[in-house]
């Protein structure tokens, strides 16, 4: 893909540059940026073996104070080590690391600035991706969206990387917390990286049961309304162990 070409060349500029100049950019990492750096690489290679990433077709971030850990561009997720430490600070400035970071920082620093969001995950994932393409909004297939805010939008597309890109998404994005990019793929956002790891995937199995249940020749899927998904929605604040 092309995206993914020009990723590779950018980090291998990066890396380049950074061997020239004999060190990183910015300031070291601290204790808590080192150890969140670590659940994000976790993390983004979880998307690759889950299915939801091929390649490096996606990205991860995670806020950590006013510091912004990002995947770096085009770097394969199993090759990332402590070294390859990548930030910015919310207005997009490089602070930490020597590798450009993901193509994709707009739609992530525009997720940082409008919500209270800890984590950030963006995916190219298969089904999702495909009903993106053929929808306006996923079909309240099941009653988990409700755990995304309610019916989970589709953005317009817009060139990947751009401005316009990261307005649409935060137009879908209002009142949600998971939105589809058309043509494109997906990005949720949680305050955690596991949280936001957890929502992608959800978001990308309601996509799969949606298009599967589509698929049977005669029969239409039975749909939920935004008022069944609502209470679902309420129900599930208060699931699991509270602390």
């Amino acid at each position: 893909m092309a995206e993914e070409r020009r990723d590779q060349r950018d980090a291998r500029d990066a890396r380049e540059g950074a061997q020239e100049m004999g060190e990183s950019w910015g300031r070291s990492a601290r204790p808590e940026e080192a150890e969140a750096w670590e659940a994000l690489v976790a993390t983004a290679r979880r998307t690759v073996s889950d299915g939801l990433v091929v390649g490096t077709s996606g990205n991860v971030s995670v806020r950590v104070g006013d510091t912004v850990l990002v995947t770096p561009s085009g770097v394969p997720y199993d090759r990332l080590t402590p070294d390859d430490l990548t930030g910015v600070d919310l207005t997009g400035a490089q602070v930490l690391g020597a590798l450009v970071p993901t193509s994709e920082l707009p739609m992530h620093l525009a997720v940082y600035r409008a919500t209270d969001a800890g984590a950030v995950v963006h995916t190219h994932a298969v089904h999702a991706t495909a009903v993106s393409t053929l929808v306006p909004e996923l079909p309240l297939i099941h009653y988990m969206a409700g755990a995304l805010g309610g019916p989970v939008r589709v953005a317009p597309y817009a060139t990947y990387g751009t401005a316009e890109l990261a307005e649409n998404m935060l137009r879908a994005l209002a009142d949600r917390t998971a939105c589809l990019l058309q043509n494109h793929g997906t990005i949720a956002y949680g305050t955690t990286l596991d949280q936001a790891y957890d929502r992608t995937a959800q978001l990308e199995w309601m996509s799969r049961l949606w298009l599967t249940a589509s698929s049977v020749p005669g029969l239409s899927p039975a749909l939920l309304s935004e008022g069944q998904v609502a209470e679902a929605g309420e129900r599930l604040r208060g699931y699991g162990q509270q602390r």
